[in-house]
Protein backbone atom coordinates (compact mmCIF):
# COMPACT_ATOMS: atom_id res chain seq x y z
CA UNK A 1 0.00 0.00 0.00
CA UNK A 2 2.60 2.29 0.75
CA UNK A 3 4.58 1.48 -2.54
CA UNK A 4 1.08 2.25 -3.97
CA UNK A 5 0.42 5.79 -2.37
CA UNK A 6 4.61 6.88 -2.81
CA UNK A 7 3.79 5.89 -6.91
CA UNK A 8 0.27 8.05 -6.78
CA UNK A 9 2.14 10.75 -5.44
CA UNK A 10 5.06 10.54 -7.86
CA UNK A 11 2.45 10.50 -10.61
CA UNK A 12 0.18 13.16 -9.14
CA UNK A 13 3.30 15.40 -9.01
CA UNK A 14 4.70 14.78 -12.31
CA UNK A 15 0.94 15.46 -14.02
CA UNK A 16 0.99 19.02 -11.93
CA UNK A 17 4.45 19.82 -13.62
CA UNK A 18 3.27 18.49 -17.22
CA UNK A 19 0.42 20.68 -16.87
CA UNK A 20 1.88 23.60 -15.35
CA UNK A 21 4.72 23.86 -18.22
CA UNK A 22 1.54 22.81 -21.05
CA UNK A 23 1.57 26.94 -22.36
CA UNK A 24 5.26 26.65 -22.07
CA UNK A 25 6.19 23.12 -23.14
CA UNK A 26 7.41 24.27 -26.78
CA UNK A 27 8.46 27.88 -28.74
CA UNK A 28 6.14 29.16 -30.99
CA UNK A 29 9.01 28.93 -33.62
CA UNK A 30 11.46 26.24 -33.00
CA UNK A 31 8.93 23.49 -31.94
CA UNK A 32 11.15 22.85 -28.97
CA UNK A 33 10.58 21.32 -25.84
CA UNK A 34 11.67 24.05 -23.05
CA UNK A 35 15.10 22.57 -20.36
CA UNK A 36 13.21 21.23 -17.39
CA UNK A 37 10.58 19.08 -19.82
CA UNK A 38 13.20 17.84 -21.79
CA UNK A 39 15.32 16.99 -19.24
CA UNK A 40 11.77 15.11 -17.80
CA UNK A 41 11.61 13.53 -21.40
CA UNK A 42 15.40 11.91 -21.29
CA UNK A 43 14.74 10.25 -17.88
CA UNK A 44 11.36 8.82 -19.24
CA UNK A 45 12.94 7.91 -22.61
CA UNK A 46 15.88 6.17 -20.14
CA UNK A 47 13.67 4.31 -17.91
CA UNK A 48 11.17 2.98 -20.76
CA UNK A 49 14.85 1.82 -22.35
CA UNK A 50 16.30 -0.58 -19.43
CA UNK A 51 12.71 -1.93 -19.00
CA UNK A 52 12.09 -2.74 -22.82
CA UNK A 53 15.56 -2.97 -23.55
CA UNK A 54 15.12 -0.84 -27.17
CA UNK A 55 18.20 1.75 -27.26
CA UNK A 56 18.04 5.21 -27.84
CA UNK A 57 20.37 7.76 -28.72
CA UNK A 58 20.87 11.35 -27.46
CA UNK A 59 22.28 13.94 -30.03
CA UNK A 60 23.23 17.41 -28.71
CA UNK A 61 24.47 20.48 -30.61
CA UNK A 62 26.37 23.14 -28.99
CA UNK A 63 26.15 26.28 -30.16
CA UNK A 64 28.80 28.04 -27.92
CA UNK A 65 30.92 28.99 -30.78
CA UNK A 66 28.62 30.88 -32.44
CA UNK A 67 27.41 32.89 -29.91
CA UNK A 68 29.88 35.38 -29.96
CA UNK A 69 29.22 36.55 -33.57
CA UNK A 70 27.25 39.22 -34.83
CA UNK A 71 23.71 37.59 -35.75
CA UNK A 72 23.79 34.56 -33.26
CA UNK A 73 20.36 34.69 -32.11
CA UNK A 74 19.18 34.50 -35.91
CA UNK A 75 21.34 31.92 -36.61
CA UNK A 76 20.40 29.27 -33.11
CA UNK A 77 16.85 29.98 -34.70
CA UNK A 78 17.70 29.19 -37.96
CA UNK A 79 19.31 25.39 -36.69
CA UNK A 80 16.75 25.21 -34.29
CA UNK A 81 14.02 25.44 -37.00
CA UNK A 82 16.37 23.24 -39.39
CA UNK A 83 16.55 20.18 -36.81
CA UNK A 84 12.99 20.08 -36.24
CA UNK A 85 11.99 19.80 -39.00
CA UNK A 86 14.58 17.07 -40.00
CA UNK A 87 13.94 14.59 -37.47
CA UNK A 88 11.33 12.49 -37.15
CA UNK A 89 8.02 12.97 -35.47
CA UNK A 90 8.46 10.61 -32.80
CA UNK A 91 12.04 12.10 -32.03
CA UNK A 92 12.35 14.30 -28.61
CA UNK A 93 13.66 17.64 -30.09
CA UNK A 94 14.28 20.22 -26.96
CA UNK A 95 16.54 22.35 -24.59
CA UNK A 96 19.39 20.64 -23.18
CA UNK A 97 20.83 24.23 -22.22
CA UNK A 98 18.84 26.84 -22.87
CA UNK A 99 19.58 28.84 -25.83
CA UNK A 100 23.22 26.77 -25.71
CA UNK A 101 22.67 23.54 -26.27
CA UNK A 102 19.84 21.46 -28.62
CA UNK A 103 18.61 18.33 -27.79
CA UNK A 104 17.18 15.77 -30.00
CA UNK A 105 16.32 12.03 -28.52
CA UNK A 106 16.51 9.43 -31.51
CA UNK A 107 14.00 6.98 -30.37
CA UNK A 108 14.15 3.14 -30.98
CA UNK A 109 17.71 3.98 -32.33
CA UNK A 110 20.60 1.62 -32.37
CA UNK A 111 23.91 3.33 -32.04
CA UNK A 112 24.96 1.78 -35.37
CA UNK A 113 22.57 4.43 -36.76
CA UNK A 114 25.17 7.58 -35.47
CA UNK A 115 27.18 7.70 -38.70
CA UNK A 116 24.33 8.18 -40.90
CA UNK A 117 22.65 10.55 -38.46
CA UNK A 118 25.37 12.32 -38.41
CA UNK A 119 26.11 12.57 -41.53
CA UNK A 120 22.88 13.95 -42.34
CA UNK A 121 22.49 16.78 -39.79
CA UNK A 122 26.23 17.83 -40.74
CA UNK A 123 25.06 17.95 -44.40
CA UNK A 124 21.92 19.96 -43.46
CA UNK A 125 23.94 22.15 -41.33
CA UNK A 126 26.72 23.47 -44.15
CA UNK A 127 23.12 23.72 -46.41
CA UNK A 128 22.02 26.06 -44.06
CA UNK A 129 22.60 30.08 -45.83
CA UNK A 130 22.05 31.77 -42.54
CA UNK A 131 25.20 29.94 -41.17
CA UNK A 132 27.19 29.95 -43.66
CA UNK A 133 31.11 28.81 -42.59
CA UNK A 134 30.14 29.10 -39.52
CA UNK A 135 28.56 25.73 -39.39
CA UNK A 136 32.06 24.05 -38.63
CA UNK A 137 32.01 26.06 -35.01
CA UNK A 138 29.14 24.17 -34.10
CA UNK A 139 29.29 20.85 -31.77
CA UNK A 140 27.80 18.21 -32.60
CA UNK A 141 27.81 15.03 -29.95
CA UNK A 142 25.81 12.15 -29.62
CA UNK A 143 24.88 9.85 -26.72
CA UNK A 144 24.01 6.33 -26.95
CA UNK A 145 21.72 4.17 -24.71
CA UNK A 146 22.46 1.93 -23.11
CA UNK A 147 26.34 2.69 -23.58
CA UNK A 148 28.70 -0.05 -24.61
CA UNK A 149 31.28 -1.15 -22.11
CA UNK A 150 34.67 -2.32 -23.39
CA UNK A 151 37.12 -4.50 -22.16
CA UNK A 152 36.90 -5.16 -18.43
CA UNK A 153 33.27 -3.91 -18.14
CA UNK A 154 33.88 0.05 -17.03
CA UNK A 155 30.83 1.42 -15.66
CA UNK A 156 29.10 3.22 -17.92
CA UNK A 157 30.18 7.50 -17.44
CA UNK A 158 28.52 9.33 -19.77
CA UNK A 159 26.41 11.58 -17.52
CA UNK A 160 25.21 13.61 -20.51
CA UNK A 161 22.52 11.01 -20.37
CA UNK A 162 21.55 11.81 -16.98
CA UNK A 163 20.46 15.78 -16.89
CA UNK A 164 17.98 14.80 -13.80
CA UNK A 165 20.26 13.95 -11.63
CA UNK A 166 22.64 17.05 -11.25
CA UNK A 167 19.07 19.02 -11.19
CA UNK A 168 17.35 16.08 -8.42
CA UNK A 169 20.77 16.60 -6.31
CA UNK A 170 21.19 20.53 -5.95
CA UNK A 171 17.23 20.02 -4.84
CA UNK A 172 18.52 17.97 -1.97
CA UNK A 173 21.63 19.97 -1.59
CA UNK A 174 20.84 20.56 2.58
CA UNK A 175 19.35 16.94 2.89
CA UNK A 176 22.49 15.55 1.49
CA UNK A 177 24.83 17.64 3.48
CA UNK A 178 22.82 16.68 6.58
CA UNK A 179 23.41 12.98 5.35
CA UNK A 180 27.19 13.47 5.42
CA UNK A 181 27.10 14.87 8.53
CA UNK A 182 24.81 11.99 9.95
CA UNK A 183 27.43 9.63 8.12
CA UNK A 184 30.38 11.72 9.69
CA UNK A 185 28.86 11.62 13.41
CA UNK A 186 27.79 7.77 12.97
CA UNK A 187 30.66 6.54 11.85
CA UNK A 188 33.06 7.80 14.91
CA UNK A 189 30.17 6.69 17.02
CA UNK A 190 30.17 3.53 15.74
CA UNK A 191 34.45 3.05 16.02
CA UNK A 192 33.96 4.59 19.53
CA UNK A 193 31.02 2.20 20.58
CA UNK A 194 32.60 -1.25 19.03
CA UNK A 195 35.91 -0.28 19.53
CA UNK A 196 36.48 -3.37 22.03
CA UNK A 197 35.73 -5.54 19.09
CA UNK A 198 38.60 -3.43 17.15
CA UNK A 199 40.85 -4.98 19.97
CA UNK A 200 39.60 -8.32 20.01
CA UNK A 201 38.09 -9.58 16.81
CA UNK A 202 42.11 -9.23 15.67
CA UNK A 203 43.39 -11.58 18.30
CA UNK A 204 41.36 -13.62 17.82
CA UNK A 205 41.36 -13.80 13.68
CA UNK A 206 45.19 -14.05 14.27
CA UNK A 207 45.46 -17.08 16.67
CA UNK A 208 42.53 -19.19 14.44
CA UNK A 209 43.96 -18.83 10.87
CA UNK A 210 46.94 -17.77 9.60
CA UNK A 211 46.86 -14.84 7.44
CA UNK A 212 45.82 -10.76 8.01
CA UNK A 213 43.36 -9.49 9.87
CA UNK A 214 41.18 -7.14 7.55
CA UNK A 215 40.19 -8.48 4.48
CA UNK A 216 40.33 -5.66 1.16
CA UNK A 217 38.74 -5.96 -2.06
CA UNK A 218 37.92 -3.60 -4.68
CA UNK A 219 34.58 -2.31 -4.96
CA UNK A 220 32.32 -0.10 -7.02
CA UNK A 221 30.97 3.42 -5.64
CA UNK A 222 29.00 6.10 -6.55
CA UNK A 223 29.19 7.37 -10.28
CA UNK A 224 31.46 4.35 -10.72
CA UNK A 225 34.37 5.09 -8.26
CA UNK A 226 36.51 2.16 -7.42
CA UNK A 227 37.43 2.33 -3.34
CA UNK A 228 39.08 -0.17 -1.22
CA UNK A 229 36.77 -1.89 1.03
CA UNK A 230 37.22 -2.97 4.31
CA UNK A 231 36.10 -6.29 5.99
CA UNK A 232 37.19 -8.32 8.86
CA UNK A 233 38.92 -11.58 7.34
CA UNK A 234 36.45 -14.27 7.40
CA UNK A 235 38.16 -16.89 4.94
CA UNK A 236 41.38 -18.60 4.79
CA UNK A 237 44.18 -17.19 3.64
CA UNK A 238 44.95 -17.49 -0.35
CA UNK A 239 41.51 -19.08 -1.61
CA UNK A 240 40.30 -17.14 -4.85
CA UNK A 241 36.31 -15.86 -5.54
CA UNK A 242 35.94 -17.59 -8.77
CA UNK A 243 33.37 -19.54 -6.62
CA UNK A 244 31.39 -16.71 -5.88
CA UNK A 245 31.94 -14.71 -9.44
CA UNK A 246 30.32 -17.61 -11.23
CA UNK A 247 27.63 -18.05 -8.49
CA UNK A 248 26.38 -14.28 -8.37
CA UNK A 249 26.74 -14.51 -12.27
CA UNK A 250 24.31 -16.90 -12.04
CA UNK A 251 21.82 -15.20 -9.45
CA UNK A 252 21.50 -12.11 -11.82
CA UNK A 253 21.12 -14.21 -15.20
CA UNK A 254 18.74 -16.17 -13.91
CA UNK A 255 17.00 -13.39 -11.88
CA UNK A 256 16.14 -15.84 -9.18
CA UNK A 257 18.16 -17.17 -5.92
CA UNK A 258 18.91 -21.02 -5.40
CA UNK A 259 16.36 -22.70 -3.16
CA UNK A 260 18.08 -24.95 -0.60
CA UNK A 261 16.99 -27.66 1.06
CA UNK A 262 14.75 -25.80 3.91
CA UNK A 263 12.95 -24.15 0.51
CA UNK A 264 14.56 -20.90 1.54
CA UNK A 265 16.30 -18.57 -1.04
CA UNK A 266 19.99 -17.72 -0.75
CA UNK A 267 22.20 -14.69 -2.15
CA UNK A 268 25.35 -15.67 -0.20
CA UNK A 269 26.73 -19.19 -0.67
CA UNK A 270 25.52 -21.57 1.68
CA UNK A 271 28.24 -22.81 4.09
CA UNK A 272 30.95 -22.13 1.72
CA UNK A 273 34.09 -23.97 2.18
CA UNK A 274 36.30 -20.83 2.41
CA UNK A 275 34.71 -19.41 5.24
CA UNK A 276 37.00 -20.36 8.64
CA UNK A 277 34.87 -21.26 11.71
CA UNK A 278 35.41 -17.94 13.31
CA UNK A 279 34.65 -16.37 9.95
CA UNK A 280 30.97 -17.98 9.89
CA UNK A 281 30.71 -16.22 13.95
CA UNK A 282 31.57 -12.54 12.82
CA UNK A 283 29.52 -13.13 9.14
CA UNK A 284 26.29 -14.47 10.75
CA UNK A 285 26.61 -11.52 13.47
CA UNK A 286 27.85 -8.80 10.75
CA UNK A 287 30.77 -8.00 13.19
CA UNK A 288 33.49 -8.92 10.28
CA UNK A 289 31.37 -5.64 8.59
CA UNK A 290 32.65 -3.17 11.46
CA UNK A 291 35.71 -1.60 9.44
CA UNK A 292 33.44 -0.07 6.85
CA UNK A 293 33.06 3.01 9.11
CA UNK A 294 36.46 3.54 7.82
CA UNK A 295 35.00 3.61 4.83
CA UNK A 296 32.03 6.11 5.56
CA UNK A 297 34.84 8.53 7.37
CA UNK A 298 36.62 8.96 4.12
CA UNK A 299 33.78 9.15 2.02
CA UNK A 300 33.53 6.09 0.13
CA UNK A 301 30.26 4.99 1.75
CA UNK A 302 27.27 6.27 3.47
CA UNK A 303 26.05 4.81 6.90
CA UNK A 304 22.57 3.59 5.10
CA UNK A 305 22.79 2.99 0.66
CA UNK A 306 22.78 0.06 -1.47
CA UNK A 307 25.50 -2.55 -1.25
CA UNK A 308 28.92 -1.61 -3.40
CA UNK A 309 29.21 -4.85 -5.78
CA UNK A 310 32.35 -6.29 -7.02
CA UNK A 311 34.03 -5.54 -10.50
CA UNK A 312 32.66 -8.92 -11.83
CA UNK A 313 28.83 -8.99 -10.90
CA UNK A 314 29.70 -5.64 -13.26
CA UNK A 315 29.70 -8.40 -16.22
CA UNK A 316 26.36 -9.65 -15.61
CA UNK A 317 24.76 -6.49 -15.17
CA UNK A 318 21.63 -5.10 -17.73
CA UNK A 319 20.79 -1.43 -17.87
CA UNK A 320 18.78 -0.98 -15.18
CA UNK A 321 21.18 -2.78 -12.83
CA UNK A 322 23.40 0.52 -13.42
CA UNK A 323 20.94 2.70 -11.53
CA UNK A 324 21.59 1.65 -8.22
CA UNK A 325 25.32 2.88 -8.40
CA UNK A 326 25.02 5.86 -10.45
CA UNK A 327 22.18 7.25 -8.06
CA UNK A 328 23.22 6.65 -4.70
CA UNK A 329 26.42 6.01 -2.46
CA UNK A 330 26.79 2.72 -1.20
CA UNK A 331 26.06 2.25 2.56
CA UNK A 332 27.30 -0.18 5.37
CA UNK A 333 23.31 -0.77 6.04
CA UNK A 334 20.05 -0.82 3.51
CA UNK A 335 16.63 -1.84 2.92
CA UNK A 336 18.29 -5.42 1.62
CA UNK A 337 19.39 -5.68 5.19
CA UNK A 338 16.66 -5.03 7.15
CA UNK A 339 14.48 -7.11 4.80
CA UNK A 340 15.99 -10.35 4.78
CA UNK A 341 19.65 -10.11 3.49
CA UNK A 342 20.24 -13.22 2.06
CA UNK A 343 17.26 -14.36 2.26
CA UNK A 344 16.64 -12.26 -0.90
CA UNK A 345 17.59 -12.90 -4.65
CA UNK A 346 20.24 -10.72 -6.37
CA UNK A 347 17.42 -9.04 -8.53
CA UNK A 348 15.29 -8.54 -5.83
CA UNK A 349 18.54 -6.79 -3.49
CA UNK A 350 18.80 -4.62 -6.38
CA UNK A 351 14.99 -3.74 -6.66
CA UNK A 352 15.21 -3.11 -3.03
CA UNK A 353 18.10 -0.25 -3.79
CA UNK A 354 16.32 1.34 -6.43
CA UNK A 355 13.44 1.84 -4.31
CA UNK A 356 15.49 3.16 -1.74
CA UNK A 357 16.87 5.24 -3.78
CA UNK A 358 13.36 6.59 -5.24
CA UNK A 359 12.29 7.04 -1.76
CA UNK A 360 15.08 8.17 0.15
CA UNK A 361 15.18 11.33 2.86
CA UNK A 362 16.35 11.62 6.00
CA UNK A 363 13.54 9.86 7.86
CA UNK A 364 14.03 6.60 6.05
CA UNK A 365 18.25 6.74 6.81
CA UNK A 366 17.19 7.04 10.59
CA UNK A 367 14.08 4.14 10.10
CA UNK A 368 16.99 2.19 8.42
CA UNK A 369 19.70 2.56 11.12
CA UNK A 370 17.52 1.84 14.03
CA UNK A 371 16.30 -1.48 12.56
CA UNK A 372 19.67 -2.64 11.30
CA UNK A 373 20.79 -4.04 15.31
CA UNK A 374 17.57 -6.02 15.33
CA UNK A 375 18.38 -7.55 11.73
CA UNK A 376 22.14 -8.25 13.42
CA UNK A 377 20.57 -9.86 16.19
CA UNK A 378 18.16 -12.34 14.55
CA UNK A 379 20.80 -12.96 12.25
CA UNK A 380 18.01 -13.77 9.24
CA UNK A 381 19.26 -14.64 6.20
CA UNK A 382 22.78 -14.00 7.31
CA UNK A 383 25.99 -16.83 5.84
Amino acid sequence: MKRLLNSTRRYIKRSIFHFRCSDFLKEKESGLYVEDYFHEMVYLERRRAERTGRPFVMMLVDFEGILDAEGSEERVRSVSGRLAGATREVDIKGWYRHNHVLGVVFTDTSPDAIGSIREKVMAGLSEDDVLGSRAGHLKVTFHPFPEEAGGGKPLPADFKLYPDLARRNEARKSSLAAKRVIDVAGSVFGLLLFSPFFLAIPVIIKLTSRGPVFFRQERIGEFGRRFTFLKFRSMYEGVDDKMHSEYVKRLIREDRAYTENEGRTVYKIKDDPRVTPIGRFLRKTSLDELPQFLNVLVGDMSLVGPRPPIPYELESYGAWHWRRIIEAKPGITGLWQVMGRSMKSYNDMVRLDLRYIEEWSLWLDIKIILLTPFSMVSSKGAY
